[in-house]
């Protein structure tokens, strides 16, 4: 361990004074605990969340050390001798970039679980399962064990699914006219209809090679979906990108070589492009006192929001094409694990209310990013290895389900936080799921056997990452998002998390999750209440007694800030006409018991204050931090 003392630590957006502590060094963390403090506060760094150090011209102060971290954590030291400067300096270089796979943290993380525990951590998400909530095996699919030598392609998973039509010889046959192998295996069945989203990777036409294996898989998933005489084919990549890989022999499908398909390019640029964006949006982030004029000049010219909304019409495109026109559609980009994960994500999402859950968004995230071989390793930058590989792919899907709640804010099951959980722990190697490349180097790596899996933990902490104003899962099917450019905004939560100043002062989620809290606690004290009632003078008629639960508060109000309109049921109506929210059917019994009844009164004063909050949501008076 390093120690160093009478170390200062800036706030990069205020002019307080900074604050001064004792910095420490372990084997996983940068510890800094602040001695200025009344209170003792200690700042903690994961040696794997650090993504540059930089130690900066000696000032007055002393020699600063700037430290940026993959999840947009900014700490910047000043620490008074230039050897122990030096010191922490190399020392962070050398534990941020760990060159073996073994080094990871997970790989000593130990949280004391038992074994049994932590192999029944790993089995929590089971894909299969979710391939029979769709239906899967049906008449036209099949889940087949084809690849479970990784004969076919080894960055997929064991086992694919695939159109029952297409035999072993069209499966291979097409998996050497794709590059890497990545043939066409379904990504996500709409059962209304049977219109498939399968995905891949570009084929290796060049300026006119064909083949036959390859045409008769195509043909086969549009013929599983016998609803629809064509389907379409979409590249995610601009023309001009996927024209220059014509030139290297690969390319993009000729649609004369293939019987009724659509061939569409979307334009979403390639992992170069986003990294280069992402540095711009953050120089922006961290400007110090910018003029409204330079804040939106920067935030446009990095391209950042653009690059988030082609992603989201690319989604939009998907789930219509399989929803309103029930049409199979078959993606790819170049090599089919990143643009590809991120469209095919984005579209189950806005088709299927069950992704929109804890478990459902678990199940997508392995579905699509890890059994299907997005490289977290490469892309996240886990292991020291070339900086070009590195790209905020899974950022930008995670920014898409965000904009996505604040279109829809009684949708998702989760919160805010629950995005930043699990978009922490990609970077922090704290846990398995995120390292290696493929499944294949994962059971190479024995991931299963010697680390532990995210999704356990994370549903331990479901209390405070779940959203207060989630309308369950039947009230909406399908989303339609706004994808006009006025429909996008700067995720504060995300990008300016760490800078405390920056918040808004009252945060509407921590309020509301504390009602739900305490409107829990309420109603469990009320059910005592009830029970001792009929030890009273008399029983009360179950009208008076009758209390609100757990829904009532969510079911009496109307759907918020939605498009789709969602009609609730009107109370009963009683004999005479009027409603019975109208009329006072308490007798003179029950008045008896009106002290009794005082109890209740926080519960619906605290449903009053609930729907005050819904209600002002609903007039878009609230920020959501």
């Amino acid at each position: 361990m390093i120690k160093v003392e009478n170390v200062k630590l800036l706030d990069r957006y205020t002019n307080r004074k900074a604050a001064n502590g004792t910095l420490y060094l372990t084997a996983t963390h940068l510890i800094y605990v602040d001695a200025s403090a009344e209170v003792r506060k200690e700042t903690w760094i994961l040696h794997h969340h650090i993504a540059t150090v930089e130690k900066l011209p000696l000032t007055t102060a002393g020699y600063p050390l700037l430290i940026h971290c993959k999840n947009f954590h900014v700490a910047h030291f000043v620490i008074g001798q230039e050897r122990d400067c030096h010191e922490v300096y190399t020392s962070l270089l050398k534990l941020s970039q760990p060159v073996k796979p073994e080094e990871l943290y997970a790989f000593s993380y130990n949280p004391k679980m038992s074994k049994e525990n932590r192999e029944i951590g790993w089995k929590l998400i089971d894909l299969k399962v979710d391939y029979q909530r769709m239906g899967i095996p049906n008449d036209y699919w099949e889940i087949t064990d084809v690849n479970k030598d990784y004969e076919v392609c080894n960055t997929y998973p064991p086992e694919i699914v695939v159109p029952r039509a297409a035999n072993k010889a069209v499966v291979i046959g097409s998996s050497r006219f794709r590059s890497r192998g990545r043939i066409p295996v379904l990504s996500y069945l709409y059962k209304e209809n049977n219109a498939a989203i399968c995905r891949c990777s570009q084929p290796l036409s060049g300026f006119s090679a064909r083949c036959l294996e390859d045409e008769q898989m195509l043909q086969a998933i549009r013929e599983a979906n016998p609803g629809s005489p064509f389907m379409y084919v979409v590249d995610t990549r601009p023309k001009l990108n996927a024209m220059a890989n014509r030139a290297a022999g690969k390319g993009y499908e000729n649609e004369d070589n293939y019987d009724n398909i659509r061939f569409k390019f979307i334009g979403i640029e390639n992992i170069h492009v986003m990294r280069n964006s992402l540095q711009k949006l953050l120089e922006v982030c961290e400007t110090k006192s910018p003029s409204m004029s330079d804040f939106l000049t920067g935030l446009e010219n990095s391209g950042w929001l653009r690059h988030i909304k082609a992603v989201m019409d690319a989604g939009v495109f998907l789930a219509k094409a399989v929803k309103d026109e029930k049409a199979s559609v078959l993606v790819h980009c170049s090599d089919g694990w990143d643009r590809t994960a991120q469209v095919c994500s984005v579209a189950s999402l806005l088709l299927d209310p069950f992704y929109r859950t804890f478990k459902g968004f678990m199940v997508l995230i392995e579905k699509e990013w890890i059994a299907m071989g997005h490289k977290f390793s490469h892309r996240c930058g886990h292991l020291d290895g070339d900086p070009k590989e590195v790209s905020p792919v899974f950022t930008q899907f995670v920014e898409c389900v965000w904009q996505l709640m604040q279109q829809f804010p009684c949708t998702f099951e989760f919160n805010e936080r629950f995005l930043l959980e699990i978009h922490d722990h990609v970077y922090s190697c704290q846990f398995g799921n995120f390292l290696g490349t493929c499944h294949k180097e994962r059971e190479d790596l024995k991931i299963f056997e010697k680390t532990h899996s995210l999704w356990p933990f994370l549903l331990q902490k479901k209390q405070e990452l779940r959203n207060p104003l989630y309308r369950g899962f039947t009230a909406y099917k399908e989303l339609q998002p706004n994808t006009l450019p006025f429909s996008f905004q700067f995720w504060c939560g995300m990008y300016n998390r760490f800078d405390k100043g920056m918040h808004p002062k009252q945060c509407v989620l921590d309020h509301l999750l504390s009602c739900m809290s305490q409107k829990m606690k309420l109603e469990d004290n009320a059910s005592e209440l009830e029970n001792k009632l009929p030890f009273l003078d008399g029983p009360l008629p179950s009208e008076a007694c009758s209390l609100p639960k757990a829904g009532y508060a969510a079911s009496k109000t109307p759907m918020l800030n939605t498009p789709q309109g969602y009609e609730v049921e009107p109370p009963p109506v009683l004999s005479n006409g009027a409603s019975a929210g109208d009329v006072d059917v308490t007798s003179d019994v029950d008045r008896k018991h009106k002290e009794n009844l005082l109890h209740h009164q926080g519960l619906h004063d605290l449903n009053d204050a609930v729907d005050g909050l819904d209600s002002k949501a609903k007039d878009g008076k609230l920020q959501h931090h």
